[in-house]
């Protein structure tokens, strides 16, 4: 990447190796640019520190069975980008970028490594041939020139030879990856391609809700169940209009009071206090917001027996897969029921058609079926189950 600037693991490790890393022309995923920097003197202390918190960060690595860590920084444009790819065992990584803002790079960079990990379990349970990546922009403070920042990022991602590929994710657009697209080959879910996921993502949350409804209830239908959806941005909303049509009764919540009111008017549903949607009563609930919501503090006021929504990672720790399974609260895993969008994007690989992507997305409701039957006949939490579907995919030939 011309003229970027790799940005250093931590905070930490950049105020105390600052001089000793910058003596290296390039580093594994990215570069330093040449420049003047104020020296200090460097104890054997501050690099004793400095290893022990980089090896904190490879035995993280190895926990989640990880293979590269790429890391960007271009003072031009403000660029602060992360890219996590998990593995390429079924083929090269593919996963959306997520542009936020974080309270520093420990916090981008684990939320990287979580989601593509994630990303790397949805594809291979979608029976997909890509392993996992995922890609963070840690948005700058104050205003900033969007397009100079995506297309610095377009050589970011062109500069790792295809390992992966980008896509849309929370905080960025179709428009960004137009943009994108001017400078990388790797990238999908353009415009001229199969364009916003959203509603594939919504169609394979809503196959999900039906697979649930049927292993829990016994039902092949919607027509009067109480569904409660927390967030109805992009993804919520499209999946409480899958809902509404097929005669679901809504309540709904989103910290954007717009959301809440456009979802209310256009489908009926009722609001409530984003503080309260987890602990409506209600047949399903839909959790379409951030991730980390069921606890130890939540998980025993839930008034449901069904969870299947679209949010990453809506376990705070994987023990509280475990205590929704005792509960008797039957969890749809995050990464199989939201892999709509993904596989909806990744067929643009052999030539994008739509009835194709849908019926593909569609099978979500037999594979979350089978997860299900596993569970219960292993006395499994679903997660877990989950988890031994994908590895089986993605390690088989390893």
């Amino acid at each position: 990447m011309k003229n970027g600037r790799l940005g250093g693991l931590f905070s930490f490790l950049l105020r105390h190796v600052d001089d000793a890393l910058r003596r290296n022309h390039r580093l594994h995923g990215g570069f330093f640019a040449r420049r003047r920097v104020t020296r200090r003197t460097v104890s054997a202390r501050d690099f004793d520190s400095a290893n022990e918190y980089a090896l904190d960060l490879f035995n993280y690595m190895s926990e989640l069975r990880y293979g590269e860590l790429h890391l960007a920084h271009d003072a031009a444009t403000g660029l602060r980008a992360i890219v996590a790819i998990h593995n390429t065992n079924l083929g090269p990584g593919i996963g959306g970028c997520r542009a936020i803002r974080y309270p520093n790079s420990d916090a981008g960079i684990r939320d990287a490594m979580r989601l593509s990990r994630g990303m790397a379990y949805k594809a291979a349970a979608a029976g997909l041939p890509h392993g996992g990546a995922k890609a963070v922009i840690m948005i700058p403070e104050g205003d900033f020139d969007r397009t100079a920042l995506f297309l610095k990022y377009g050589e970011f991602v062109d500069s790792l030879n295809g390992k992966y590929v980008t896509c849309e994710d929370s905080g960025t657009s179709t428009d960004d990856m137009d943009v994108v697209s001017t400078r990388t080959n790797h990238v999908l879910g353009t415009n001229g391609g199969s364009g916003d996921p959203s509603p594939f993502t919504a169609l394979g949350c809503r196959r999900g809700v039906q697979a649930a409804v049927k292993f829990q209830l016994g039902r092949d239908d919607l027509e009067g169940l109480h569904v409660a959806i927390q967030g109805v941005g992009h993804v919520g909303y499209y999946l409480a209009r899958e809902l509404h049509d097929l005669g679901a009764s809504l309540t709904i919540a989103d910290v954007n009071p717009s959301n809440a009111d456009r979802a209310a008017a256009d489908f009926g549903a009722a609001i409530v206090p984003p503080e309260e949607i987890l602990f409506v009563a209600c047949d399903v609930l839909a959790p379409c917001a951030l991730g980390a919501v069921f606890n130890d503090e939540t998980i025993p006021q839930l008034k449901t027996t069904i969870i299947a929504g679209a949010s990453n990672n809506v376990l705070a720790e994987d023990r509280h897969g475990l205590a929704l399974h005792k509960a008797g609260v039957l969890y749809a895993p995050d990464y199989v029921i939201n892999a709509g969008g993904l596989i909806n994007v990744a067929t643009e690989f052999t030539g994008y058609d739509e009835a194709v992507s849908t019926a593909k997305v569609c099978e979500i409701y037999d594979t979350l079926l089978e997860i299900f039957e596993r569970s219960r006949k292993t006395d499994t939490p679903t997660q877990v189950v989950a988890d031994t579907l994908a590895e089986e995919r993605m390690y088989a030939s390893v």
